[in-house]
């Protein structure tokens, strides 16, 4: 294939990281990390196939929620290699996902619900909270957020 057919069929670099808007560093650190994958030239520069668009748009999106890269390779792996995913593949990781990110809004919802309540509280630390955790009740469970997600 010859480079003037792989620049109608393929983007340089600096094409695709154009069109999403990112540095071209960001696209050589997806691939250094198994997330995306790319053709080298006679010349040795590289050129990604347009379906890189999409599962860059993916793992940024993914990035935002949180999602660790290693989670995120897992999930590309599922895809189809040398062509985007069908929208039904797409609906599948959106399925996958809906649990985690039902409970990461749950979770932002209590924050922001409570987080005046302890502001204007006064207490400087949880062990002293007379309102989320008198006597440090949280300290028996062991680390992490244990009341955001209770009933009010």
């Amino acid at each position: 294939m010859s480079d003037q057919l792989d620049s109608f069929d393929e983007l340089s670099i600096g094409e695709a990281a154009s069109r999403i808007g990112i540095n071209t560093s960001a696209l050589r650190f997806y691939e250094n990390h198994g997330l995306i994958t790319s053709r080298r030239t006679d010349g040795g520069q590289r050129r990604y196939a347009r379906d890189v668009l999409r599962r860059v748009a993916f793992i940024r999106a993914a990035q935002s929620v949180g999602l660790k890269l290693a989670e995120i390779r897992e999930s590309l792996d599922e895809l189809p290699a040398g062509r985007a995913p069908t929208k039904d593949e797409w609906e599948n990781f959106a399925a996958q996902w809906r649990p985690r990110l039902d409970h990461q809004i749950a979770v932002l919802e209590a924050i922001r619900d409570k987080l005046s309540a302890c502001i204007g509280c006064g207490c400087q630390t949880l062990d002293a909270c007379a309102v989320f955790n008198p006597g440090d009740k949280a300290g028996e469970q062991g680390p992490g957020a244990h009341f955001l997600l209770e009933a009010d």
